[in-house]
């Protein structure tokens, strides 16, 4: 998701919002949610082999398939 401000920032460095650009998302949860969060991917990418780019990408994905966005 792009708030207003990046979507601004990347029109004027001449950037678009393309499906291969990744844009940072910020969560604010609380520390057990965030450890618990860190050693979920860990499992995943040990178990996988896949990188951790993919797996966040996998993991908001689901969320807002589940969410039904």
């Amino acid at each position: 998701m792009v708030d207003g401000k990046q979507d601004d920032e990347l029109r004027r460095e001449g950037g678009s919002c393309g499906a291969d650009e990744l844009i940072e998302l910020k969560l604010k949860v609380p520390a057990d949610l965030y450890r618990a969060y860190q050693r979920c991917s860990w499992i995943i990418i040990n178990e996988t082999g896949r990188g951790q780019l993919e797996i966040m990408e996998e993991m908001v994905y689901d969320f807002l398939v589940k969410k039904g966005c």
